[in-house]
């Protein structure tokens, strides 16, 4: 008797859970009526997996508004599968749209959308749950492939394995590994790149000064647990909003390359007329990157096309919801910049001539460089003049007259999904992943609120941008320094990367992902699994599709901006998610067909 049909899922987080909704939609068109094992194998509890899990502290939160979030299907979706719509997390949870829900809501609203899918499959389809660690995955090309797990005393069989793992631990790399040298010489603290919910931070004690780097989400983490988490709590509202310390916070020195933190969340809806996306930066365009023969550069290739697209969203909106800030008619502006070459001394006059005040031009190096040239007196002016800045920032992005900035947040969303379909050629790299987040996935304007209180009270001092850190060996302490603050050091005996692993193949902490690497699997340069975009099958070391092996989300090169899909924007992570499903249902029927008649009795 031949053993049933089965599929591995290796991840049962949200991208694992959103891969077996698309599973349950396309079974009744592709594969109905024949039996299935799938078999999801994760240490931690599905639906949720090991970011969303339910025992974290309710004082995190999720960095978008219940009513953005959803692990449904509607009709913006590019799918060849049924649309299978289902209630946001808002809806689902009855809770205000507007608010940002804690991590263990977005869990237990994970878990459900995880039974629903589970329970939408047929009677002659059963889902397996391993609670544990897939260690190695083996097998010929063309035949049933193995997979190893924790504890097991055999493989599991699977005529297809997806890998679904979302982000990973990863070991350090060697910066890091002589700063914990360093830090075990001296008994001094550090903390590596992590996720902050994981982080034994007992090790911080109060009232000591601690070095951080970064200023991101996982700094925002940081932040919460070792305020909020140690007994303080805030007073008032607002501007006026005040931290009442607990007496056990440390005193967080923080700085980065920009050195302050990511853009705070948009916090009006945009209305009115909306860009038309994409224009500059399409399905044209990737065709004729794809048409050429040499390596794709992202930043002498993409990046100018880019930087194109985003200010064609960001002139588009001003002008249509702002003329009075223009001196020029739209069309004539429009044909102007459409026949510019991208970021150059003729599209810059352009805009120049078009848009008086330089505060409604769009600059992108100058985004990315916030704090570029100036210097402060002193440590405390530095203090003011940051606090000056997020107070600024706070403003804008809480204020429709600077709409455009919206626009450029949708724009954004476009050129991710374009990206995607470069992704078998191109890696853009770290930098871009990070210049998205800072401009479309800063933390709500509560927590920016909360960091302006933090400062004043004494309990976070800004470093400033370019942050540099040094091993002293001679005092035995860290010491950090920027050029914002000529001659100024911080000392301090802990030292926390605020930041989160790097998704690198070569530093990976998934064994599974590491064997991968090592046998040959294809790796872009910063170290991503390098997927054909077409489906999401694996690329091997000659560029073939392994025609048994997928993966999708934030380890390989088709992963997708943001955490999760807003509601009718598109959904790309869902449209990859069904591509894989029907690939993969439509290998195993037709593999199914080919089986040789079982012998009658």
């Amino acid at each position: 008797m031949s053993l049933r049909p089965s599929i591995v899922v290796v991840g049962a987080g949200p991208r694992g859970t959103g891969f077996l909704e698309r599973l349950a939609a396309n079974l009744p068109e592709l594969y109905a009526g024949r039996p299935l094992d799938v078999h999801l194998v994760d240490p931690h509890p599905p639906g949720p997996g090991r970011i969303w899990r339910t025992e974290q502290s309710p004082l995190l939160w999720m960095n978008s508004q219940a009513e953005d979030v959803t692990m449904f299907t509607d009709e913006t979706v590019a799918l060849e599968g049924p649309v299978r719509p289902g209630p946001t997390l808002a809806e689902w949870a009855g809770i205000d749209g507007r608010t940002f829900p804690t991590r263990p809501q977005q869990g237990a609203y994970l878990r459900w959308a995880y039974e629903r899918a589970r329970d939408a499959l047929p009677a002659d389809v059963t889902v397996h749950e391993h609670r544990t660690t897939a260690l190695r995955i083996g097998g010929p090309r063309e035949g049933r492939q193995r997979v190893w797990l924790a504890g097991a005393a055999a493989p599991l069989l699977a005529d297809l394995v997806v890998l679904t793992v979302g982000h990973l631990d990863a070991e350090p790399d060697r910066e890091q590994r002589e700063l914990a040298g360093f830090a075990a010489r001296h008994r001094l603290v550090h903390l590596p790149p992590d996720f902050t919910a994981d982080t034994d931070l007992a090790a911080l004690p109060a009232g000591e000064p601690v070095l951080v780097r970064g200023l991101g989400l996982a700094f925002v983490d940081l932040m919460v647990l070792l305020t909020e988490g140690r007994g303080g709590r805030y007073e008032g509202e607002g501007d006026a909003l005040v931290y009442v310390p607990s007496g056990k916070e440390p005193v967080l020195h923080v700085g980065s390359r920009r050195g302050v933190p990511y853009h705070s969340k948009i916090g009006y809806v945009l209305d009115g007329e909306r860009p038309p996306l994409p224009r500059f930066f399409g399905p044209e365009q990737t065709d004729a990157l794809l048409s050429g023969t040499g390596p794709i550069d992202f930043r002498r290739d993409v990046w100018p096309l880019v930087d194109k697209e985003l200010g064609w969203a960001h002139y588009h909106r001003l002008f249509s919801t702002h003329p009075e800030r223009t001196s020029l008619g739209w069309s004539d502006f429009e044909k102007a910049y459409e026949e510019a070459p991208p970021r150059g001394a003729e599209i810059a006059a352009i805009v120049a001539a078009a848009v008086p005040d330089p505060a409604d031009r769009l600059d992108l190096d100058a985004l990315d460089h916030p704090l570029d040239g100036l210097r402060f007196a002193s440590a405390e002016a530095l203090q003011h003049g940051l606090r000056d800045y997020i107070t600024d920032d706070l403003n804008r992005r809480h204020d429709p007259a600077h709409s455009p900035d919206a626009a450029v947040f949708a724009g954004l969303l476009s050129v991710y999904g374009q990206l995607l379909r470069l992704g078998k050629r191109m890696d853009p790299g770290a930098w871009w992943h990070g210049f998205f987040s800072y401009l479309a996935s800063g933390p709500p304007g509560p927590r920016l609120r909360q960091l302006l209180a933090l400062s004043r009270a004494g309990v976070v001092r800004f470093l400033g941008p370019q942050v540099t850190v040094e091993a002293d060996e001679e005092r035995g302490v860290f010491r950090a320094s920027s050029a914002a603050v000529p001659g100024e050091w911080t000392e301090a005996r802990a030292l926390v990367e605020a930041r989160l692993p790097e998704p690198t193949l070569e530093l990976t902490g998934s064994p599974l992902l590491r064997a991968l690497y090592e046998e040959g699997a294809r790796a872009t340069a910063s170290g991503l699994l390098m997927v054909d975009p077409v489906d999401g099958r694996l690329l091997e070391h000659d560029g073939r599709p392994h025609p048994r092996r997928f993966a999708l989300g934030p380890h390989t090169t088709a992963r997708a901006g943001g955490a999760f899909t807003r509601p009718r924007t598109g959904g790309v992570a869902f449209g990859q998610n069904d591509v894989t499903a029907r690939a993969a249902l439509t290998f195993l029927r037709d593999r199914e067909c080919r089986l040789p008649a079982p012998l009658s009795a």
